[in-house]
């Protein structure tokens, strides 16, 4: 593996950037007015495919989705199309294959990675693939790559019920671009609930329409290439956004979940008095902003996501609340070697809610890491860059310099560790 290094450490997040720059994975970044990546959108035909590391736990991995609708608000980037519109997916402790339980159709019916609708537009031109992490379009055939769950198998018998685990991804990502981590979490015994923020994340497959399904794209790059735009106002719609689509997720699950239709068992089995949530950079924002918001969050992890807000211009900062005001519950910050993050010393607005905090608090920086490394960019660029795919510089500047499995295994163990200790699975 040319060029990296055997250390590790901690952990940060990218945050601010040059005015007027919007992000898919940090709170700002990557998304620059008028980038464009060359190429023809992903197709299943010759294009090399990839795979996602084998979760570690004691238990089979099952998973299930779900689309919700909001009936008590309009959708906040496209009112003019009626309420909003939520995906979700479930991934749970699942009854191994060959159990009497397990209904014979789902025993060897593998999920994948991406719905063909979505993986196709996150390889494309305009999707996170190629602007974000480097991948050229069309080079992989992003529909292909499978999971280690199988669709809609029964929640494992006994044990009791199971901590519920809510999932964000970063501004302008897909709910799927940590699924190694959240497999690993099933693993463990807990139910993880992954949110799609519907017009943040670069897509989001609907149900409906003409063929069977509709492609919800991220308003983010129209608004990154419009002159004038003011970045903290969006970043502010976008938060709003992501905590409210958060709070009705958890609303639904408490209320409606026996009505969902859930694979057997699931409804049941779920413990939705024992809530934690982890998010990755905009995703670990709202984390921390939900938990401050709503007391039905016990715990929380944010992955290298800054607390505040610029300036109309992309300059300065603005606090977010939760920095402002701190929480009384657990958290752990996990920071990377960016030039903006490193540990709650390094960063303000860190500082600011480590500082106003009460509860049990933590933090962490991996050595040689950057901001994708808690991403399943750490699980599935090496391999691209190992067929030549993608350059290792690419590598280097998404993952870091630690090697690529080491950011998959120490992202793991920590999230594990804390969830065990503040929100145990039995």
């Amino acid at each position: 593996m040319p060029g990296y290094e055997r250390g590790e450490r901690g952990l940060r997040r990218r945050a601010l950037v040059a005015a007027g720059v919007l992000a898919l994975t940090g709170i700002l970044g990557a998304y620059a007015p008028g980038a464009q990546a060359s190429g023809k959108p992903a197709t299943a035909t010759g294009a090399p495919q990839t795979r996602l590391p084998r979760p570690t736990g004691p238990y089979a991995v099952g998973t299930t989705t779900r689309h919700l609708v909001d009936t008590r608000r309009k959708d906040p980037w496209h009112p003019e199309r009626g309420h909003r519109e939520v995906m979700i997916g479930i991934w749970y402790p699942a009854a191994r294959p060959g159990w009497r339980s397990a209904p014979a159709p789902h025993a060897a019916r593998t999920a994948p990675h991406m719905e063909p609708h979505a993986a196709a537009h996150f390889g494309s031109p305009e999707g996170a693939g190629p602007l974000n992490y480097g991948v050229p379009a069309g080079a992989i055939d992003w529909a292909a790559t499978r999971t280690h769950a199988r669709v809609d198998a029964p929640l494992v018998r006994g044990a009791g019920k199971r901590p519920v685990v809510l999932y964000s991804a970063g501004l302008g990502d897909p709910r799927t671009w940590n699924t190694s981590l959240v497999e690993e979490l099933a693993s463990r015994g807990y139910v993880v609930v992954t949110v799609d923020h519907t017009y943040d994340a670069s897509e989001v497959a609907l149900p409906g329409g003409r063929s069977g399904g509709r492609l919800a794209e991220s308003v983010l790059p129209a608004l990154a290439a419009k002159p004038g735009t003011d970045v903290g106002a969006v970043l502010r719609k976008a938060m709003k956004a992501r905590v409210d689509d958060t709070r009705f997720v958890l609303d639904t699950l408490q209320s409606r979940s026996r009505r969902l239709g859930l694979p057997g068992g699931l409804a049941e089995g779920m413990e939705l008095r024992k809530v934690g949530m982890v998010g990755h950079s905009a995703g670990g924002f709202t984390a921390l902003q939900t938990m401050h918001d709503d007391r039905r969050i016990a715990a929380a992890v944010n992955m290298d996501g800054t607390l505040e807000f610029p300036g109309p211009d992309g300059r300065g900062g603005e606090l977010g609340n939760v920095a402002q005001e701190g929480v009384d519950r657990p958290f752990l910050l996990m920071g990377t070697d960016e030039p903006d993050s490193g540990d709650h010393r390094h960063q303000r607005s860190w500082a600011a809610l480590w500082e106003h905090s009460t509860g049990w608090r933590g933090d962490m920086v991996l050595d040689g890491s950057r901001h994708g490394a808690y991403t399943d960019a750490a699980a599935l660029l090496p391999a691209l860059a190992e067929r030549h795919v993608v350059p290792w510089e690419t590598v280097r500047k998404d993952v870091g310099t630690m090697r690529p499995e080491r950011a998959v295994a120490e992202t793991r163990t920590r999230v594990v560790a804390f969830l065990k200790r503040f929100l145990p699975a039995p």
